[in-house]
């Protein structure tokens, strides 16, 4: 049985939620918060959050270099809404300081779905999901102003770029894993199993 190990970046955000959702997904899932951890997975998702924060605190415990390191030899990484603004090559509006992994040539835009109180639920249609629409959580969420040409959009919401996968990278503005629909948490686990067992 080709069961892939995927961490959750422990740092910060809804680590359980992710951590239940790969497991419904059939992988074993774990918690990473350092070097040793991340070294032990095969893949990772990057929970939302608050971006700087993750970022701050990645550096603090020594993850996010071995992290872009994996990243950029092809290591399966899934991020969802601060998540996805981590895997950005560019932020449009970056905090002080702020750093990201990168991985998708993509430019995104902090909270550009509006602040805390404007959060909604909406449908999504998803490329590579079958079935009926995703369900889309969008708190504080960012969108993807543009996309390189490495770059596949999978899904949109009300004209804005809210699903992109590149490569072993994929990213999501929404949160699936607070909706108790796998099927996206599935899409990145065939990814993983994918690149452990090439063709």
């Amino acid at each position: 049985m080709n069961t892939p190990v995927i961490g959750v970046l422990a740092l910060q955000g809804d680590v359980r939620e992710h951590l239940i959702a790969l497991a419904a997904a059939d992988a074993v899932a774990r918690p990473v918060r350092r070097p040793e951890e991340l070294a032990e997975v095969d893949a990772l998702v990057l929970p939302g959050g608050e971006s700087t924060t993750i970022s701050k605190l990645a550096v603090l415990f020594g993850v996010m270099e071995p992290l872009r390191a994996r990243v950029r030899e092809g290591m399966p990484v899934y991020g969802t809404c601060a998540g996805m603004i981590m895997l950005a090559d560019k932020i449009l509006d970056p905090r002080s300081g702020q750093r990201t992994i990168g991985g998708i040539d993509m430019i995104v835009r902090r909270n550009a779905f509006g602040r805390q109180n404007e959060s909604f639920e909406a449908a999504v249609d998803v490329k590579g999901v079958p079935g009926d629409p995703v369900e889309g959580v969008f708190i504080r969420a960012p969108w993807v102003e543009s996309v390189g040409a490495g770059a596949e959009v999978l899904a949109e919401h009300d004209g804005h770029i809210v699903a992109v996968r590149q490569g072993n990278a994929l990213a999501t503005s929404f949160h699936p894993e607070l909706t108790g629909d796998h099927r996206v948490h599935s899409l990145f686990v065939d990814m993983v199993r994918a690149h452990r067992t090439p063709e």
